[in-house]
């Protein structure tokens, strides 16, 4: 859950800014026409879902949500109105599992390719796999496996998914540990990794081990993922301390389960020596707040938030704000909000007109996608 420094991201791309798609959004610009929008600065955008996982913007310019039990669906932002959905049928949901991620192609609007990831049963095994459906005639088909045999459980399943916007776009996975400790320091394991595949499936050739998808390696359960500033960022849910923000690296170890933090307890340090573990930009220090969804915000509609990750907790039902300094690499300042005011938080996206989206974790039929349009 630590890891060191090799090369930075190695993703020297051309950033766009695309709304919730987690990838550098939010951007200065003019703002769309937005003369019919609903003017609360605060408002319940859906209600009466079921444990949503993923939203993002769509790049048809609605929101597109999973539900842990398998459900795929897209809303319209303005109303409310349910578009489309789709029920993925060998999604499992297990304790923590079920469907979770999920990423538009840069070309979706022409393609309809939809990446999504999730646990199923493999002949008796609890496993994770990343598959990607073509969106056409208002369902989803010819389904195609880009990787299998991740390991799954119960609890610490990750994941996220991220494309880059280069020439040769990548997909970003990450993976948790699967209640299995041995597993995250083995190379040859997918669990407890970020990995990194091309879109097809195949393996970039410049991974840090031919053939193999692994970009990082020790991690305890990352959930939140986002590229700003050509820096990759995450967040991952510590034991019972030191939840943490990290810039991943290429070919940088995060430490995962032999150091949690700061490489800053007894018998850490030679670890940390040893395998070029990268301290975390932040942690949460002696408590844990259960780190989840992570955003990026540079829009002129909430200016205070401006150059800011925003992030989301389970724990503490708390959206973060941490202003980032001129190169993204350091925190300026943070700020807590809106604790406690609709429940735990499990992902956050960000429209191409600067407004913010979060929904919650609660369960029951009480989950909803909160919109917000000015700070508190």
């Amino acid at each position: 859950m630590r890891v060191k420094t090799l090369l930075s991201v190695l993703v020297g791309l051309v950033l766009i800014a695309i709304g919730c798609d987690k990838n550098d959004n939010g951007q200065d610009g003019p703002n769309p026409p937005d003369e019919t929008w609903p003017t609360e600065n605060l408002r319940i955008v859906k209600s009466g879902l079921s444990f949503p996982w993923e939203i993002l913007w769509g790049k048809d310019d609605n929101i597109w949500m999973t539900e842990r039990g398998g459900r795929v669906s897209a809303i319209d932002p303005k109303t409310g109105n349910t578009i489309f959905t789709y029920a993925i049928p060998d999604v499992v949901a297990n304790g923590e599992g079920g469907l979770l991620g999920m990423v538009q192609h840069p070309d979706f609007k022409s393609n309809g390719y939809l990446y999504t990831v999730y646990n199923y049963d493999r002949n008796g095994t609890y496993t994770e796999k990343v598959v990607r459906f073509t969106y056409a005639n208002n369902t989803l088909g010819s389904p195609q496996v880009l990787i299998d045999n991740i390991p799954a459980a119960n609890i610490h399943n990750g994941s996220r998914l991220l494309i880059t916007q280069e020439a040769s776009p990548k997909l970003f996975i990450t993976t948790g540990d699967a209640a299995n400790l041995s597993l995250v320091q083995n190379v040859n394991s997918l669990a407890g990794k970020i990995l990194r595949i091309n879109l097809d499936g195949s393996i970039p050739s410049d991974n840090p081990i031919p053939g193999n998808p692994l970009w990082s390696l020790g991690h305890r359960n990352p959930q939140g993922l986002v590229l700003a500033n050509n820096l990759l960022y995450i967040t991952e849910h510590g034991p019972s301390t030191d939840d943490e923000i990290n810039i991943i690296e290429r070919n940088r170890n995060f430490g995962w389960p032999n150091v949690n933090g700061p490489c800053n307890e007894a018998g850490e340090a030679s670890f940390c020596t040893q395998n070029n573990v990268k301290t975390p930009l932040w942690t949460s220090g002696t408590s844990t707040v259960a780190v989840c969804g992570l955003d990026y915000y540079n829009n002129d509609r909430i200016p205070a938030w401006k150059n800011s990750l925003l992030m989301v907790t389970l724990k503490d039902a708390t959206l973060y704000q941490f202003k980032l300094n001129s190169n993204g690499q350091g925190i300026e300042s943070s700020k807590q909000h809106y604790r406690g005011n609709w429940g735990r938080l499990r992902d956050i996206c960000i429209s191409p007109a600067g407004r913010v989206y979060l929904c919650t974790s609660n369960g029951g039929g009480n989950d909803v996608i909160v919109e917000i349009q000015q700070a508190d």
